[in-house]
């Protein structure tokens, strides 16, 4: 219930969508203004890109399409178009039940398995949803991915910092065998 001492930091949520903390300087009038303003816009891309998604069964390359990223995937759709755009959707469906095989041939690498679980703490302290109670707790999820991408792409295997990369694509695929093929992609496909 709002009252005429309720600041708009006593109503905004102490995190942001994605899980993040906002620190304890967060301008929080500033942001609702902006947001207040920022909401229309984020709105019509939205029906945009709901009105092309619609269209077809796929995100096909085009000009479109290309401006609609640039300006940015709503949150929304941005699983389905990366997976889309990167080439992961196709991939894992090629591949069906190929990462939950890699993923318990994985833990039997116990190097593997110690190098990942040495920086699972470490991956987002400042998100809910990396803590040891959260609920849901993206923590073994994240384990899941890293061991199996070591195991399935042996020359890379595990290294530091992508526990970060993956991270935040658990955060966006919300599932994970879309975050193991989202990495497969980033990884093995666009980033070389």
């Amino acid at each position: 219930m709002d009252t005429d001492n309720e600041t708009a930091k006593d109503r905004m949520p102490r995190i942001d969508t994605y899980g993040f903390k906002r620190p304890a300087e967060f301008d929080y009038a500033f942001y609702e203004d902006f947001y207040s303003r920022y909401l229309v816009v984020l709105t019509r891309r939205a029906e945009k890109w709901s009105m092309l998604l619609q269209k077809s069964t796929g995100v096909e390359k085009s000009l479109k399409v290309k401006r609609y990223i640039r300006k940015g995937i709503p949150n929304e759709h941005r699983s389905y178009v990366w997976m889309m755009v990167s080439g992961a959707q196709a991939k894992m469906e090629m591949n069906a039940g190929y990462y939950h095989s890699v993923l318990v041939d994985g833990q039997k690498n116990a190097k593997l398995v110690d190098a990942v679980v040495t920086d699972l703490n470490r991956t987002f302290p400042d998100n809910v949803n990396f803590e040891k109670n959260a609920s849901p707790c993206f923590l073994q999820t994240l384990h899941n991915v890293l061991v199996a991408y070591g195991h399935h792409n042996k020359t890379v295997g595990y290294c530091q910092g992508m526990n970060f990369i993956t991270g935040y694509l658990i955060l966006i695929a919300k599932d994970e065998e879309r975050a193991f093929w989202l990495l497969d992609a980033l990884i093995g496909r666009i980033l070389p």
